[in-house]
């Protein structure tokens, strides 16, 4: 390939999303003249413009508007046909988050292209790029090409590994003035949930609670473990719906997809609409009472227990490794 590769960067709460780089390592295996990253924002976009730099991004062009200071689709879709036009990419590389997920099938609509989404592999072969995607719940996996340009992607984040960073590497900066026209939806006010600790979709270290935490209690303890190995949270459905975890931290078919480096499971029985969401962790530790559960089937290490005994436990031994 000799053309362009476009990595949508995504910033979350000003700092940029680790999946934005695990992009542009997808966007090099195409083998491009050149990797741009574009930013969209209302501003705050030189810090991560810079960290996309020092990882690899060949040019950055950072696109500032008002009305593109919080999500909106037909703001950002308007805006990336702008930056598309100019620089005219034979491929368009997202990270597959909440935004990416809505918009780049918009945009790949609109220019007639191809689209593979929620890839955990990109690589080549023979001369050619395949793309891997899990399907059938993660049961099996697809291996799909492009066979025409230009192609859109997006990239299931903790997957791909990330670029080198290089501290003294700068990227040229370019700023695209865009016109947005006849927006059916303008972000007057923002109100967020009070959110601590790391991103639950890019977390390496995940650990997750079920009906058997039986309330805040339990998730207390699993906020205290996921601290000391510097993790997120994350919950079953069923305990979302019971009440004892938002359901911002569902995982599962219908709630999100993790693949972190560690998952503990505690107090989840293993249905499979939640392994659905999470049987792409590369270990997964099992805490459960009942040894007939059937998340011990996919997990790597299982210990048969209470969680309100084990859980102490594990927390008290990782401290000491930590201090040691």
């Amino acid at each position: 390939m000799a053309g362009k590769a476009l990595v949508v960067a995504e910033v979350k709460g000003g700092a940029l999303r680790q999946v934005a780089l695990e992009a542009i390592t997808a966007g090099r295996r195409f083998e491009p003249s050149e990797v741009i990253a574009v930013l969209l924002g209302a501003g705050g976009l030189d810090e991560p413009a810079a960290a996309l730099g020092r990882r690899g991004a060949d040019r950055i062009v950072i696109v500032e508007h008002e009305s593109l200071g919080a999500y909106t689709p037909d703001a950002y879709l308007q805006a990336l046909l702008q930056v598309v036009e100019r620089e005219a990419p034979e491929v368009i590389v997202f990270g597959h988050t909440a935004i990416g997920r809505d918009v780049a099938p918009r945009l790949a609509a609109r220019l007639g292209a191809g689209m593979v989404s929620d890839a955990v592999d990109v690589r080549s072969e023979g001369g050619e790029v395949r793309i891997v995607r899990p399907i059938y719940a993660g049961k099996a996996f697809e291996v799909r090409t492009f066979t025409d340009r230009p192609a859109v992607l997006s990239i299931r984040p903790n997957n791909l590994p990330l670029p080198d960073e290089a501290a003294g590497r700068t990227a040229p900066v370019e700023r695209l003035a865009v016109d947005l026209k006849d927006l059916r939806s303008i972000v007057r006010e923002v109100v967020k949930k009070t959110a601590q600790g790391v991103d639950l979709a890019e977390a390496r270290v995940v650990v997750a609670g079920g009906r058997g935490t039986k309330g805040e209690e339990g998730f207390r303890l699993l906020r205290e473990l996921a601290d000391v190995l510097g993790g997120a949270v994350g919950a079953s459905r069923g305990a979302c719906d019971a009440g004892y975890a938002d359901y911002a931290l569902q995982i599962g078919q219908t709630g999100k997809v993790v693949t972190p480096d560690l998952y503990i499971a505690a107090g989840i029985s293993g249905a499979i609409q939640h392994l659905a969401g999470m049987s792409g962790s590369k270990v997964i530790v099992a805490i459960n009472k009942d040894p007939e559960a059937p998340i011990f089937q996919v997990a790597d290490y299982g210990i048969v227990g209470d969680l309100f005994e084990v859980v102490p436990i594990l927390i008290e031994e990782f401290k000491k490794v930590k201090v040691s």
